[in-house]
């Protein structure tokens, strides 16, 4: 993978199960308790283990895409039969999503087909996230993803070869209380090291909370937290 984004990473009570559910859901490939891609998505799936129980929202959740309704419903029916449930966050009947949790209350999305702003993604469309105008600048410039969309203080970044978008729905922008159960795991370019990734990033609005010898933990501007993982990993 050339992505700064190796992966995004999910706290789990059951590591493996949860793996195979989101490998069968998007039809990619499961090695052990990671996830990996079978389309255009440059970054894994990761499943840590955790004894924490989930107590709020999570401030990223899914869109998953649609070709036609009928797709839509044989998505949400395999997502159900592998132990995924439906969820009201408060969705109304006209806006034509199915919210839906995974078998550990991951809330995810699956969208319907006319949602022009993700066609021309893959089945994972977007990672849509809670965040201010200033994180989705921050991001856009920390993964050299370009903006694709910056209106009413939302924001959009993807990949330059394609794959998901990754959104910010500007504010309100949700009090954070606690770790989040969902971050990003960062790992330098063959040019780079990972202490000039992080100089970068701290050069770009993040702060450094903790290191270990395996990786530097930091959190970005609106304080959700992401690892920068050894160069080669």
């Amino acid at each position: 993978m050339t992505n700064l984004l190796r992966a995004l990473c999910f706290d789990a009570h059951e590591p493996l199960r949860l793996a195979a559910f989101w490998a069968g859901v998007l039809h990619w490939e499961q090695d052990g308790s990671t996830v990996v891609p079978t389309d255009d998505t440059g970054f894994q799936l990761r499943f840590l283990p955790t004894q924490a129980k989930k107590t709020r929202p999570n401030q990223v959740h899914f869109d998953l895409t649609s070709t036609s309704l009928d797709d839509q419903r044989q998505t949400v029916a395999r997502a159900l039969d592998l132990g995924a449930r439906h969820i009201d966050v408060g969705q109304r009947p006209e806006e034509g999503h199915v919210v839906l949790a995974d078998p550990e209350g991951n809330e995810f999305c699956v969208v319907g087909p006319d949602n022009t702003f993700l066609a021309d993604c893959g089945l994972l469309g977007a990672l849509a996230c809670d965040g201010s105008q200033a994180v989705g600048y921050f991001w856009s410039q920390a993964l050299g993803w370009p903006l694709i969309w910056d209106q009413d203080e939302e924001t959009a970044i993807r990949a330059p070869h394609g794959g998901p978008k990754i959104t910010w729905g500007g504010p309100p922008v949700a009090v954070k209380t606690g770790r989040n159960r969902v971050h990003f795991d960062l790992a330098p370019l063959p040019h780079d090291d990972q202490h000039q990734l992080v100089e970068r990033l701290l050069s770009l609005g993040a702060q450094q909370v903790d290191a270990n010898a395996d990786r530097v933990a930091m959190v970005d501007p609106d304080g959700n937290e992401f690892c920068v993982l050894p160069a080669g990993s």
